[in-house]
């Protein structure tokens, strides 16, 4: 592609942004201005994260958008009055604290795209849990300060606990299986553990989250799910991803 042709198609674009965006097109803030700008929006994310517990809506009433658009970490999206509706004092018995840490901002003009990690413990009836998100947010600077146009919550996972699988159990599930003739999967074992490794990739250690239902460390959105036939051979692991399988059969 040419100079040219290149020139023209930013500049086509530019014509399709608002007039505000127009003039941040060839330009941006200073490193400074950008520091200022995130100190405030963290400081601003932080408010609302402590008003969850409470309840306190007057502090999300202030920093969100009328055009908000919410994205909650199971894949609801709410608009600005209904993501207000969800915000009431934690029941009886509930208690909790949520940090922003690994809060990081870009800002170009009047519009600020920041990430971070909300870090949640939550005592729930003497139970002690702890969760982590991710969330991306947009915010718009009005004449009112920074306002929150949009947000994406993701829940960051992580490896179940493991129970130890005794030798007889673990080498019931050493062997061969297939996904296509050309693509296989082997489990051995490795001391007193498992490992598996597929065609052309590294092995890989093995963890029992429970009997039949094993694990990769570092890949918690994955399962193998072992199949068995009526006298209690295994026949074939399911490779689950939330709920999708790849199903591969024992050779």
């Amino acid at each position: 592609m040419t100079i040219d042709r290149r020139r023209a198609l930013t500049l086509g674009a530019a014509a399709f942004l608002p007039g505000a965006l127009k003039r941040e097109a060839a330009s941006s803030v200073t490193k400074a201005q950008e520091d200022a700008i995130s100190a405030i929006l963290q400081t601003q994310t932080q408010e609302m994260l402590d008003a969850i517990v409470p309840g306190k809506i007057s502090v999300w009433e202030k920093y969100v958008h009328q055009d908000c658009v919410y994205t909650a970490e199971d894949g609801q999206v709410s608009d600005r009055k209904a993501l207000l509706e969800q915000l009431k004092p934690m029941p009886a018995g509930v208690t909790g604290d949520i940090r922003v840490t690994d809060f990081k901002a870009r800002v170009r003009g009047p519009m600020a795209i920041s990430t971070y990690v909300s870090d949640e413990h939550e005592d729930y009836h003497g139970h002690k849990l702890h969760c982590q998100y991710r969330s991306t947010d947009t915010w718009w600077k009005t004449a009112g300060g920074w306002r929150l146009l949009s947000s994406q919550v993701l829940a960051l996972r992580t490896d179940p606990p493991a129970i130890t699988l005794g030798s007889a159990k673990a080498d019931e599930y050493c062997g061969r299986y297939a996904l296509a003739p050309e693509i296989g999967y082997e489990i051995r074992r490795k001391g007193d553990g498992l490992e598996g490794q597929q065609t052309g990739r590294d092995a890989k250690e093995l963890r029992a989250e429970a009997p039949d239902v094993l694990f990769t460390p570092g890949r918690p959105r994955y399962r193998y799910v072992f199949q068995r036939d009526p006298s209690g051979r295994i026949t074939a692991f399911a490779e689950r991803r939330e709920a999708w399988d790849l199903l591969w059969t024992r050779t």
